[in-house]
């Protein structure tokens, strides 16, 4: 049963927080950070992203970066641009993107959970990340950023969501990206108490998005336990910061894939093997968004395709063998194209659907890329399944909109 725990949260005053409120550090580079953060000086890009504070060109993972970290992290402090709450609570952080809202609770998750499975995951992770990770957490001695959890659909917590939003919000304001961002303090002994009670009863969380934040938070608590002759279990870094939704209020965007090359062949000659395992239809000049599961839209040579994955070639009884991203993967990118690793072969880039499908004809049109594929997305029912299973998604599988905000409440491990 999940263990979650209530936290002092370390946060700016309400009259600093769309100054202070970033994006997540992997969903823009340092040279966009550098841009976005000109001129502000309460930029948590200064803690998230502290290359920026050095010249251009400087390697993010020099060890005076990352005591930049911690200097700006104390610095943000002892200015009074984050403060920290005198009581352990938990905050309600609302996302409106699009006339959708969808509401999480942020809440201290165990890393005893984590280690034994009852957070699940469905990623594999990079090593160099996770350590990219650990060594920020390390030194800042905190989880500057949350990472993004479902759980199942609970109407006790949707009951107790629905009397917190009546009260005035801590913060409202809409990011550059016109994302409303809403959040609530939850202080009352007996919401806190309920919250626990009822997480106690959920068996299992899901990691969304953050797999990398969510192995480093846990494998520090972990190495701070081992370090600590007299450590008890209720030390704060048992604990890591997470915002948790219910799987019914989360929508998961398609994760498109573009290729450099057509291995060798001629656009014709590239569409009659994709003849073999799928019927093909041609579909203008414009690309369409596929429209159910197995039917994906490919794009090249100024021509778009609808295109159906022929019956036999998947296997909806397996959680994997399900995924259209599995089924182009073996069927297009490695039969067709010799794309046999997703996660080193140069010649593919994948795309956000955020960015829309106009940026896959882009890339095709502007003859940096041969070809693109347009994917269905897979849904939150595919996502819970294969991590019940045991089992991996495939790289690139899963985009999640919008992004949580950084810095609206950090979590201290001591």
């Amino acid at each position: 049963m999940a263990i979650i725990k209530p936290f002092k949260g370390v946060r700016p005053p309400k009259q600093f927080v769309k100054e202070v409120a970033s994006r997540p550090y992997d969903v823009l580079n340092s040279d966009e950070a550098r841009l976005e953060a000109e001129g502000n000086e309460k930029s948590l890009y200064r803690i998230i992203k502290p290359e920026i504070e050095f010249p251009a060109g400087k390697d993010e993972h020099d060890a005076d970066v990352y005591e930049k970290a911690a200097e700006n992290f104390r610095l943000f402090q002892e200015k009074g641009w984050l403060v920290q709450d005198d009581k352990e609570i938990y905050y309600l952080y609302a996302q409106t993107m699009n006339g959708k809202t969808q509401y999480g609770l942020v809440v201290g998750a165990s890393v005893e959970d984590y280690i034994n499975g009852r957070i699940k995951k469905h990623e594999l992770t990079r090593r160099d990340k996770e350590e990219d990770r650990m060594k920020h957490v390390r030194v800042t001695d905190a989880n500057i950023e949350p990472v993004f959890f479902a759980y199942p659909y609970n109407p006790e917590i949707d009951a107790i969501v629905s009397r917190i939003i009546l009260q005035e919000p801590e913060y409202d304001f809409v990011s550059a990206d016109g994302v409303g961002h809403h959040f609530w303090l939850i202080g009352g002994d007996e919401e806190i108490n309920r919250i626990t009670g009822i997480f106690a009863t959920i068996p299992y969380l899901y990691i969304a998005d953050g797999h990398h934040r969510s192995a480093a938070a846990a494998l520090v608590g972990a190495e701070k336990a081992r370090n600590n002759p007299d450590h008890r279990g209720d030390e704060e870094y048992n604990y890591f910061m997470a915002v948790c939704f219910p799987d019914n209020q989360l929508t998961i965007i398609d994760y498109n894939r573009v290729v450099k090359d057509l291995n060798g062949l001629s656009p014709d000659e590239f569409l009659r093997k994709l003849e073999k395992n799928f019927v093909v239809e041609p579909a203008g000049t414009e690309i369409p968004k596929p429209r159910h599961l197995h039917n994906l839209s490919i794009y090249l040579d100024g021509r778009s395709f609808s295109v159906t994955a022929k019956p036999g070639t998947y296997n909806d009884n397996d959680p994997i063998g399900a995924l259209d991203v599995t089924v182009t993967s073996q069927l297009i990118l490695d039969d067709i194209l010799g794309i046999k690793d997703l996660r080193s072969d140069k010649r593919i880039d994948f795309v956000g659907g955020i960015r829309g499908l106009g940026e896959l004809k882009r890339r095709v049109d502007s003859g940096e890329m041969a070809l693109a594929i347009a994917l269905y997305p897979v849904s939150m029912k595919q996502l819970m399944d294969i991590a019940d299973s045991g089992n991996i998604m495939p790289p690139k599988t899963t985009w999640f909109e919008p992004k949580l905000r950084s810095g609206l409440v950090i979590h201290k491990l001591s």
